[in-house]
């Protein structure tokens, strides 16, 4: 598998809509992310908050590191200091930990607000409602060291294009209601809507995503040995 030439024929496939490409690096030794680094890859992708420090602290600081995983309020202490987006954000009293962190470190940490968009019960997220409800909590007015800079999403897993696009277009039209209404927070603004996997990321491209985490389409299937 040839990494730089998956890089670029990404990049070229995504170029047209200027959606940004976030390697999902999961399970994958620095080597190998170096390969993608090599290639021009700057955003990388983890969903455990260990290995995403681990390697951080390996790597070149010029990486824009992402947690797209879910995140436990007990560990945000250990990304706090160099996470560039927070992908996963499903619960206020998580934006409150990550706030106090932010604090600590005199940093405001960029984060995304994670819409159940599927109707999978394993996945994560606000429905619409909660994410109404929580724009309009006085909580939000508080955090200072949070900006809400999006959305992110997960379709369901299925071969149905049909859903996908249904799923992803509810999506984009949840962040472009939410982009235009005039009464957002300071902490809350609608800049980038992440949707779109390997297996997906041509119909989130469709639908108006703003990044897409790829990791299989460049990397190859995942080591689950680690």
């Amino acid at each position: 598998m040839n990494i730089a030439e998956n890089v670029q024929q990404l990049q070229q496939e995504l170029a047209p809509s200027e959606c940004k490409l976030i390697a999902v690096s999961k399970t994958k030794p620095v080597s190998t992310l170096m390969d993608a680094y090599e290639a021009g890859v700057r955003d990388f992708g983890e969903n455990k908050v260990q290995e995403m420090v681990e390697k951080y602290e390996q790597m070149p600081k010029d990486i824009r590191w992402h947690m797209i995983g879910h995140l436990q309020r007990n560990k945000v202490k250990n990304i706090a200091p160099f996470v560039h987006l927070i992908h996963s954000v499903d619960s206020i009293r998580l934006m409150e930990e990550i706030n106090k962190q932010g604090a600590k470190h005199h940093r405001v940490i960029s984060c995304l607000l994670q819409a159940h968009i599927s109707e999978e019960e394993s996945k994560f997220g606000f429905t619409d409602e909660e994410i109404f409800r929580l724009i309009r909590d006085e909580t939000i007015q508080h955090l200072k060291y949070v900006q809400v800079v999006g959305l992110m999403g997960m379709a369901s897993f299925t071969s149905d294009e049909a859903k996908v696009h249904k799923e992803f277009e509810h999506l984009k039209l949840l962040f472009d209601a939410l982009k235009y209404n005039d009464d957002l927070p300071d902490q809350i603004r609608m800049e980038e809507v992440s949707m779109g996997m390997s297996g997906d990321y041509r119909i989130a491209i469709e639908e108006g995503s703003t990044m897409v985490r790829i990791g299989t389409s460049i990397f190859g299937e995942r080591n689950y040995q680690k």
